[in-house]
């Protein structure tokens, strides 16, 4: 019996044009297995609504075809859920879809995983109830995500020249976390990262050992470098070996409490979410299926 599948477009992800995307699906999903319906978003948040519809349909396999602000809106539907997850990356970093070594050729992603692809369980989070499945952050980060929000243009480009542009006259922030509800740490950092994947995107890895399936968040608390000190933090994101230099205490844990002295807005996989000062992240654990490669 043939198993349903659809596949929800974000048109505007990335700088990919999308038209062509109904070809390269019917020119290689396997027919035989697939029943498969292509549907395009058309305004923020309706990918969710596709998702919830799509899963009261009856659909097995649900793809987010965009970036990972799309993944989050189509899989945080799915979680907890027998549906199945596939995602096909047409974003801007991509940073889920790069830690899971997926392929960046849709032809070849739809034959390795789609046709002939294995059903995994991944680890997903929430941070004050709103689910990320790659990472939420706090500070530097995700004043740069709210300023790329608004911004007409996309691409890695315009995130460096955010970065440029803010990074001089950024002033940390005071922060409280309590892991596990036994280690409290008082720092004054860049920024905070909630790793439950490896990397912002674009190949920077944040915590190049995180894992997806260990029940645990890398909590990266990164120290704000001075100018000359930038050249060398951007060789070691290149070298994707940020966890040995000395700008990033890098912590495990399931349950994180923040304490923040105001609200401010936080980074979920990438996007801009306003979070109150008190702040609580926790995994859970193996929540949400997957289609990868069957390797």
């Amino acid at each position: 019996m043939k198993k349903k599948i659809i596949f929800i477009v974000n048109p505007i992800s990335g700088h990919h044009n999308k038209n062509h995307f109904p070809n390269l699906v019917e020119s290689s999903i396997d027919k035989n297995k697939y029943d498969y319906t292509i549907v395009f978003t058309e305004y923020a948040n309706h990918a969710t609504e596709l998702t919830m519809k799509a899963i009261e349909d009856g659909y097995e396999y649900i793809a987010a075809v965009g970036g990972d602000g799309t993944i989050n809106e189509v899989a945080k539907c799915m979680i907890g859920k027998e549906q199945t997850l596939v995602i096909i990356p047409f974003g801007s970093g991509n940073g889920l879809a790069r830690h899971l070594g997926l392929p960046f050729k849709v032809e070849k992603l739809i034959k390795d995983v789609i046709n002939n692809g294995k059903k995994y369980k991944i680890d997903t989070a929430t941070m004050n109830g709103v689910p990320f499945i790659s990472l939420a952050g706090i500070g530097f980060d995700a004043m740069i995500a709210d300023y790329f929000a608004k911004d007409e243009n996309r691409g890695f480009l315009t995130y460096a020249k955010l970065i440029t542009e803010k990074y001089p006259n950024y002033r940390q922030k005071e922060y409280t976390l309590i892991m596990d509800d036994k280690t409290t740490i008082e720092c004054k950092p860049f920024f905070v990262t909630f790793a439950n994947s490896s990397q912002f995107g674009y190949n920077a890895e944040i915590s190049p050992k995180a894992s997806v399936q260990d029940g645990l968040l890398d909590v990266c608390i990164f120290k704000k470098p001075n100018i000359l000190e930038v050249p060398i933090v951007a060789t070691y994101f290149l070298a994707k070996q940020i966890d040995k230099s000395n700008f990033i205490d890098i912590y495990k844990a399931k349950k994180i409490q923040v304490f923040r002295k105001v609200d401010e807005v936080a980074n979920v996989d990438g996007e801009p979410v306003e979070m109150s000062k008190d702040i609580i992240v926790e995994i859970k654990p193996l929540s949400l299926n997957i289609l990868l490669q069957n390797n």
